[in-house]
């Protein structure tokens, strides 16, 4: 056995050790629509492809935003700046505020499919959903891209290490 290969499948600590040696943009993941107006803090978002543009959203299947996203059919990827931790915890639940308490912070507005659009994002990314598969405990959501806007060049947020980091200079 060559040291530090795990010969049995790993855990579930383990995995969860692994993962936050894997770093992560931290996003703000919203909807809007008849089932409601919904937003968490994730971090288990990437892109599929750019043709045409497709993320990937993994939200647990017991989140609030789960259901409200499935049923309104729309979500904005909200890229959080490198100094948005405070939303960031907001939007997490950590302060026990409700849904409508936590979109009294920041300001919001809509692209194309009317899911919140953070103004202070680094980008939004609006999308219609394509396909929810269901995995474990999680559904993940592929989701087309409808509109994008661009906020300004500065260091955005990441999960690394079970902390925030903010990462990247403008260029």
């Amino acid at each position: 056995m060559q040291q530090g290969i795990a010969v049995m499948e790993p855990s579930r600590q383990e995995f969860r050790d692994a993962m936050a040696r894997l770093g992560a943009a931290v996003t703000i993941v919203t909807t809007d629509g008849p089932a409601g107006r919904v937003g968490i803090t994730a971090s288990a978002v990437c892109s599929v492809t750019d043709s045409p543009p497709t993320l990937l959203v993994c939200m647990n299947r017991n989140s609030s935003l789960n259901p409200a996203v499935q049923a309104n059919g729309v979500l904005c990827v909200n890229v959080l700046p490198g100094d948005a931790q405070e939303l960031s915890n907001l939007f997490a639940g950590f302060t026990g505020a409700d849904q409508v308490a936590r979109f009294a912070f920041g300001n919001w507005s809509s692209l194309v499919t009317g899911a919140p659009a953070l103004e202070e994002a680094v980008a939004a990314i609006d999308c219609g959903v394509e396909e929810v598969v269901e995995k474990g405990t999680h559904s993940v959501v592929f989701a087309q891209v409808r509109a994008i806007r661009l906020g300004a060049q500065r260091p955005a947020l990441i999960w690394f290490s079970r902390n925030y980091h903010p990462v990247g200079l403008p260029g």
